[in-house]
């Protein structure tokens, strides 16, 4: 067995599912202190043992697989909980104060996970509502209020916060949301933009590159990218630019840098930066107020781009990137599970 460091156990547990595999959930719905990984972070585990995830990054996956097998077997949904006060805790981790509570329940109807994972594709928000004393799920799309769905003591926007827990005539009801996964587009098939991909991968974003040289867009280059080697006034045509975007020119030339960084602001995407010294920066400054674009939008622009860690390399380079897009999604208004 291992413990994957991919983010996306519900593709993987229709994938599962399909094979005609028994597959159980488990996912964090209390946390409190210290604990390793947030609310509505899963787990997912088959008969075998085979599993894919985390909960708790490490800590106490072992508990939660024998649990699951028990589940799996009696067909009993289980709350596990994992603290200072049981003595797993110094096994779990967790002896500094944290504590985090575990739902664990055989995923029976499969349309429920193609369902969230078809939100997820279409990058539309999605919400579940879980009974944890009876097990069993119910998704909500995007815009929908709880009340909906037969539960008048959850507040009426609970599907459009951050995953959490409530109290239902004496029932306790976790929603978890799923909102569509961070967006990297690269405009420059280049060194940077190679280093980038490998951890955009790690880090379960997607990711797009985008350059109309042919000698930089090549497959050799970038074997396993979604490499579209057009002009990005071309290629940004069918895609959908919004605040779960992230965007980075990376090229120096304004001819390819200019038009994405200007319609990536207008979207309003999350986090735009673009490569360069503070003098290239301010002559593109220059430009895009000539082409009409407010200034407090420019403002936006991460440039020089990246955090401040003294990188030269471009390996370097990607680190401090991609430093500053989990930085600016934390702080800002995507401070949400991105997975």
């Amino acid at each position: 067995m291992r413990l994957s460091g991919q983010t996306d156990p519900t593709f993987i547990a229709e994938s599962w599912l399909d094979e005609g595999r028994r597959v159980a959930l488990a996912t964090v719905v209390r946390a409190w202190g210290s604990a390793p990984r947030p609310l509505g972070s899963h787990l997912i585990i088959d008969a075998d043992g085979n599993f894919e995830g985390s909960v708790s990054g490490g800590c106490v996956e072992g508990d939660v697989i024998a649990a699951a097998a028990e589940v799996l077997e009696t067909g009993q949904p289980a709350l596990l909980e994992f603290g200072v006060s049981n003595e797993i805790a110094w096994r779990a981790g967790l002896s500094c104060g944290g504590s985090i509570g575990i739902f664990v329940e055989e995923i029976l109807d499969l349309s429920i996970i193609r369902m969230i994972n078809s939100h997820r594709r279409h990058r539309q928000a999605c919400a579940t509502l879980v009974d944890l004393e009876k097990g069993g799920m119910i998704v909500a799309p995007g815009g929908a209020s709880a009340p909906e769905y037969g539960h008048s003591a959850i507040p009426a926007d609970a599907f459009a916060r951050a995953p959490q827990l409530y109290t239902d005539a004496d029932r306790n009801i976790f929603i978890n949301v799923y909102r569509p996964r961070v967006r990297l587009i690269l405009i420059g098939a280049v060194h940077i933009s190679q280093s980038l991909i490998v951890i955009a991968g790690n880090l379960g974003w997607e990711t797009v590159v985008i350059d109309p040289r042919s000698g930089f867009a090549s497959e050799e280059r970038f074997p396993s990218a979604h490499l579209i080697p057009e002009w990005p006034q071309d290629a940004m045509r069918t895609i959908a630019l919004d605040e779960t975007t992230a965007l980075a020119a990376l090229t120096h030339e304004p001819r390819i840098d200019d038009f994405p960084l200007r319609k990536a602001l207008e979207a309003g995407c999350f986090y735009v930066g673009a490569l360069g010294s503070q003098k290239t920066h301010q002559k593109r400054i220059e430009r895009l107020l000539a082409s009409g674009l407010e200034p407090r939008l420019i403002d936006r622009i991460e440039a020089p781009i990246g955090l401040d860690i003294g990188a030269t390399t471009p390996e370097e380079i990607a680190i401090a990137i991609a430093a500053q897009i989990i930085n600016t999604q934390r702080k800002g208004a995507l401070a949400w599970r991105s997975a």
